[in-house]
């Protein structure tokens, strides 16, 4: 009878859980208020440049992450002020659980236990975000590829890996937005061993006639392709767009 009652009490909090879950994935897609996203800097590589660069960040550096959401949601039909409200929280200390070289699916599970309880033990917000983002900037050294970013909708937070360079911030916010629309549910649209944007729904310009080059970066398919195998991060967020596939994906469009 004691197993029994383990059982139902466990299946209860489970239960529970996944209906907390649920209804805080559909009211973050639900676009009738704003949705709060708070950014938190990590130093990743101890360095002085990354340290700097920490130090001087503004909360109006992150701003076109707004305007990028803001406009898209408009073209969409939706007319919110401002669906999406970023705030800038304190740096933190400690780095995020690494996932590993060759991750599988045990692997990946166990690591996304173990980065709920890192947020968890990191963050003290008196008023919990819908989103976290952890930003770790890295020194320049552009001959060095950075790990890549993650964003994950089970727990509504993303690790975004950016250079801490002045001259890199447009392209970070660009990282950062694709990993945000990743905890509303949005899917990467590019072919992950080369990174080219898959045609058609990667595409920013779908119906363009010829197809290539691309003016603008669908922002799941996270580049603008210049032609059928080569493909550029863009500069900033006002060379991207959120195409119909991904619109439907975080509800931003609903057929």
């Amino acid at each position: 009878m004691f197993r029994v009652i383990r059982i139902a009490v466990l299946l209860f909090i489970l239960v529970l859980v996944g209906l907390s879950t649920w209804l805080t994935q559909a009211r973050s897609t639900d676009w009738n208020n704003s949705l709060w996203v708070k950014i938190y800097p990590i130093n990743a590589d101890g360095s002085e440049a990354s340290a700097r660069h920490i130090e001087r960040l503004r909360l109006e550096h992150f701003n076109a992450i707004e305007t990028f959401i803001r406009r898209e949601a408009a073209r969409y039909g939706h007319s919110l002020e401002r669906p999406v409200r970023i705030e800038l929280g304190d740096g933190i200390g400690e780095q995020p659980p690494s996932i590993g070289d060759a991750p599988n699916r045990l692997t990946i599970m166990l690591w996304s236990l173990k980065m709920r309880l890192w947020v968890a033990s990191v963050t003290d917000d008196t008023i919990e975000p819908d989103v976290r983002i952890f930003l770790r900037y890295h020194e320049p050294q552009y001959d060095v590829p950075l790990d890549n970013s993650v964003g994950m909708q089970k727990g509504m937070y993303g690790i975004v890996n950016a250079f801490a360079s002045r001259a890199q911030r447009g392209s970070n916010n660009v990282i950062i937005a694709h990993e945000l629309l990743h905890t509303l549910g949005a899917s990467d649209k590019y072919d992950p061993l080369t990174g080219q944007p898959r045609a058609p729904q990667g595409l920013a310009e779908p119906d363009r006639s010829p197809l290539y080059p691309q003016t603008k970066a669908e922002i799941m398919g996270g580049r603008i392709a210049r032609s059928a195998d080569t493909a550029e991060i863009p500069s900033s967020l006002s060379l991207a767009v959120i195409g119909a596939e991904t619109a439907r994906e975080v509800r931003l469009l609903r057929d």
